[in-house]
């Protein structure tokens, strides 16, 4: 089964141009199931139904949440779909098998007062604090994610006309305003504290680590999260905070669903439409808080 995975990833690498962290999160979820089928002394050639459903009770039996085994039943179905069409297996046997059902689970957001504070805690009389300040309201203005941020370079940024071009999802490139208090802050971090951060004139990444390299993933959550508990915020922050608060926001004001969607980069409308249970479930708290009658 070990060389199917393989030619899978190879497959979702080549032909889907999945990203790097997505093949490893298949290839994981895969290499699980491969564990169970030794365990039952099965193979991938005699997975049947029965074989599929003894595998999520075991999940289950384990604990993993209906969304974790959702994840790797999808894992599975997307390999046999691949078995299948490559005419490896005559029968693919999770075209009847149902996936967890799984409520939905909003995002978590901050409200204005809590991203003003957020946005006030770097501290701008360093070089560090400009840059994470320049970073925080970019995120905050045009909710990108936080991969496509530490992403960009510098000639990905016009701040003469407001706009950035990021990389999405899939290869997809986009154009994205920039609000002016970011293209401010760009500015001021662009002129007087990215050089100090690396000497490097070739050096091309937009955003710069202490290191004098590309800032990472795990440097800015680190970074994020840090402002957070300085700022009071006692909410979950994760890396796409800022990107649900950003699209909230922009409904909550009136913003249109398709402007939101391009902005955000979603191909389905329907990722979209999950802010619109946040901005309902806001009004129906001011109803309850402000009606006489509620």
């Amino acid at each position: 089964m070990e060389q199917q995975i393989e030619n899978f990833i190879f497959f979702l690498q080549v032909e889907r141009g999945l990203a790097k962290n997505t093949l490893l999160a298949y290839r994981q979820d895969l290499q699980g199931f491969s564990e169970y089928l030794v365990q039952v002394k099965s193979s991938w050639e005699r997975v049947n139904r029965d074989t599929l459903v003894g595998y999520m009770e075991n999940l289950r039996n384990q604990g993993r949440a209906a969304s974790t085994i959702a994840r790797q039943m999808a894992a599975i179905r997307s390999f046999y779909h691949f078995l299948n069409a490559e005419q490896l297996l005559l029968d693919d046997p999770t075209l009847t098998l149902e996936a967890p059902r799984l409520g939905k689970k909003l995002p978590h957001v901050l409200s204005v007062n809590e991203v003003d504070r957020l946005l006030a805690q770097p501290r701008v009389s360093r070089s560090g604090g400009v840059r994470d300040k320049a970073m925080l309201e970019l995120l905050y203005t045009t909710g990108l994610r936080v991969s496509e941020l530490i992403s960009l370079n510098l000639d990905d940024v016009n701040l003469e006309n407001g706009f950035l071009r990021c990389m999405g999802k899939r290869s997809k490139e986009r154009v994205v305003p920039v609000g002016r208090v970011a293209v401010g802050w760009l500015q001021e971090y662009l002129s007087r504290a990215r050089g100090k951060l690396t000497p490097d004139q070739e050096q091309n990444a937009l955003f710069i680590s202490h290191l004098g390299t590309r800032m990472t993933r795990q440097g800015f959550w680190k970074l994020i999260k840090g402002y957070a508990r300085s700022a009071g915020i006692t909410k979950e922050i994760t890396p796409h905070t800022l990107r649900h608060s950003f699209a909230t926001h922009l409904l909550e004001h009136g913003a249109d669903l398709r402007s939101v969607q391009e902005m955000l980069g979603h191909a389905n409308i329907a990722t979209t439409q999950i802010y619109t249970h946040l901005t309902r479930s806001h009004l129906v708290d001011m109803f309850k808080k402000s009606h006489p009658r509620a």
